[in-house]
């Protein structure tokens, strides 16, 4: 392995974490899967029903490695980490910040997330060579614009949702899979293979975000777009705007579009929706790793 810092993902349910030394020991059912160095991890993310050893926290907390416990579709529902970091430095300039401020964060925010938007689907335009979608880049160029002179939150959230049906309609025809049919954004469940990859991988990258914020001081619960809560990081959910369309939605269409992913074999239906399964979760982590020049050796 080289010697980068890396995320360590577990989503194989039934895994065991343990100690030796240095590095961590993924195991299942009595059979080492990985050794991963721990000075090498940033974060630990454990997707559905695994164990990590007391050993391994402890070791965790002094080296400040945040440990994510999430759901196998990757709604987070906890984190583990060190006493210091309750303590943030810079939260109490977060509280400070004016409307006007907030405001002109805000307008930054969506601005580069419809401008991303943009930029992607330029690239799949070339790729197709026959793709139209000159009537989308133009609106959502007008949308970026419009988004810079918004006077309020709520008139800048109503230039963000329009400006996404735009995008993701001119997203769907990207797809060169005709296994992979992409109507419109569903999200809370996800109700197609297409909608599934997209808030999975949303969910990992909100989850990086979250990680960085804490390891900076910052208090993640205070945003400038989105309305905080106990329950919501509203800085991580800002942040990850600008990531959605370079990260996942591209992620997404290289693997469908290469097809390195089935829809009918990494995903599963059930609660009234469509969710990665283990194997079609390790794809996206593959992809994830390769897509920033890493092994895929921190996916298990």
């Amino acid at each position: 392995m080289e010697d980068f810092v890396r995320s360590l993902y577990v989503s194989q349910q039934g895994c065991y974490l343990n100690l030796d030394l240095e590095v961590v020991v993924i195991s299942h059912n009595g059979r080492e899967l990985e050794r991963v160095q721990l000075p090498l991890i940033e974060q630990i993310l454990i997707f559905g029903y695994s164990q990590v050893t007391t050993q391994v926290m402890r070791e965790c907390l002094k080296r400040d490695i945040p440990i994510a416990y999430l759901s196998r579709m990757g709604y987070c529902c906890g984190r583990l980490i060190a006493i210091e970091r309750g303590y943030r430095q810079l939260s109490r300039y977060q509280q400070e910040l004016s409307f006007v401020e907030r405001l002109l964060v805000a307008r930054q925010i969506v601005w580069a997330k419809i401008r991303n938007g943009r930029v992607l689907l330029l690239r799949q335009e070339r790729r197709l060579q026959g793709g139209d979608f000159d009537g989308n880049v133009e609106a959502l160029n007008q949308y970026a614009d419009r988004a810079l002179r918004a006077e309020s939150i709520e008139e800048l959230l109503g230039i963000e949702g329009t400006a996404a049906n735009c995008y993701f309609a001119a997203l769907a025809v990207c797809l060169t899979s005709a296994d992979f049919v992409f109507g419109q954004r569903s999200r809370r469940p996800p109700l197609n293979p297409v909608n599934a990859m997209l808030s999975f991988g949303y969910t990992v990258v909100w989850n990086h975000l979250l990680s960085l914020l804490e390891l900076q001081g910052l208090d993640p619960y205070v945003g400038c777009l989105h309305q905080g809560s106990e329950r919501h990081a509203a800085l991580a959910s800002d942040l990850l705007e600008e990531f959605r369309s370079p990260i996942v939605d591209s992620l997404v269409l290289y693997l469908i579009n290469r097809q390195l992913i089935s829809a009918v074999n990494d995903f599963e239906y059930r609660d009234g929706g469509c969710f990665l399964n283990d194997a079609g979760a390790q794809k996206v982590f593959e992809g994830f790793c390769a897509k920033d020049g890493r092994k895929s050796g921190g996916a298990t």
